[in-house]
C-alpha cells in the first residue's frame, strides 16, 4: 500500500501525539487498519478509505477544519503572540492541532464573526480584493448618522490616506447622539469601518461583525464561543467565490 499518507503522520495530524509517541502506540498493538493490528508506523493508508481504529475507536479523519467564532474584545486576530491572548488561544487543543488561523482580522476591540481554518485556498479567496466578499457590521456611532451619510457611503468616501472606498451600504437603525447602524462593505482596508466614519466626522465606539457573505454569526454563540461550520454554512461561504 504505497499510496496515501504514512500512518504515523495521519495519527499525528489528528493529535494523537508526536511521531515518537505514535510509534510506541502502534508497537503496542493499539492501532488497527481494516480490522488488522498494525505494527509498522510507516505503513501508508488512505485515511478516508481505510478503516482505522485506535483503542477500538474509529478514526474520523479531517484534512481541513472550519470554525465560526464570536470573537470577544481584548484578543487579537492572530495565530500566535508572545504577550497578548490570540483567537487561536481560545480554541480547545483538539482544534489547535490542525494549526488553524483567522481569515482576515478583527481589531482587538472589535467583536463578532471570525472564521478560523487551516484551508489556505479558502482563506485566500475570501480575502481576495477581486472577489469582493461582503462583510456586514453592527456599530454604535458617536454622532447623528443621517441620509447624507447613506449617500456618501453609497458613493464611496475618501479615507485619511486619500483612498476612495468602494460603494458601501449603510442602514440606520437609530439616529441620535449615539446612533446605531449596520454597514456592509466589499473590501477590507485597515480599520476601514472606523476610518469611513471618521471621513464623515463621526466616531465608532462599538463595532461587531455580524456577517461575511451569506454567512451570519450564530446568535447562540456567546463572546469567545465557537463551533465548526455546518456543510450548509460552508457552502454559503464557498458560493461567493
Amino acid at each position: 500500500m504505497a499510496k496515501g499518507k504514512r500512518l504515523d503522520k495521519v495519527l499525528s495530524n489528528m493529535g494523537y501525539g508526536t511521531r515518537k509517541e505514535i510509534k510506541s502506540i502502534i508497537k503496542k498493538g493499539r492501532v488497527k487498519v481494516d480490522h488488522q493490528v498494525i505494527k509498522d508506523s510507516s505503513m501508508h493508508v488512505d485515511p478516508y478509505e481505510n478503516h482505522i481504529e485506535i483503542d477500538g475507536m474509529k478514526l474520523i479523519y479531517k484534512e481541513f477544519i472550519y470554525i465560526m467564532m464570536n470573537k470577544p474584545q481584548g484578543v487579537i486576530s492572530a495565530s500566535f503572540d508572545p504577550k497578548v491572548e490570540t483567537v487561536v488561544d481560545l480554541l480547545d487543543h483538539s482544534y489547535q492541532i490542525f494549526k488553524p488561523f483567522p481569515v482576515g482580522r478583527l481589531d482587538k476591540d472589535t467583536e463578532g464573526l471570525l472564521i478560523l481554518t487551516n484551508d489556505g485556498k479558502l482563506s485566500h479567496d475570501l480575502l481576495s480584493p477581486k472577489k469582493h466578499v461582503s462583510k456586514t457590521y453592527y456599530a454604535h456611532i458617536k454622532g447623528k448618522v443621517d441620509q447624507q451619510d447613506i449617500l456618501s457611503f453609497k458613493e464611496g468616501v475618501i479615507l485619511d490616506d486619500g483612498y476612495k472606498t468602494l460603494p458601501a451600504e449603510l442602514n440606520i437603525i437609530k439616529s441620535d447622539e449615539i446612533s446605531e447602524i449596520e454597514l456592509t462593505i466589499y473590501e477590507g482596508k485597515f480599520h476601514q469601518v472606523k476610518r469611513m466614519f471618521e471621513a464623515v466626522d463621526k466616531k465608532v465606539i462599538y463595532l461587531k461583525r455580524v456577517a461575511m457573505g451569506d454567512l451570519k454569526l450564530d446568535q447562540g454563540l456567546g463572546l469567545g464561543e465557537y463551533r465548526e461550520l455546518t456543510q450548509e454554512e460552508l457552502g454559503k461561504l464557498k458560493n461567493k467565490l
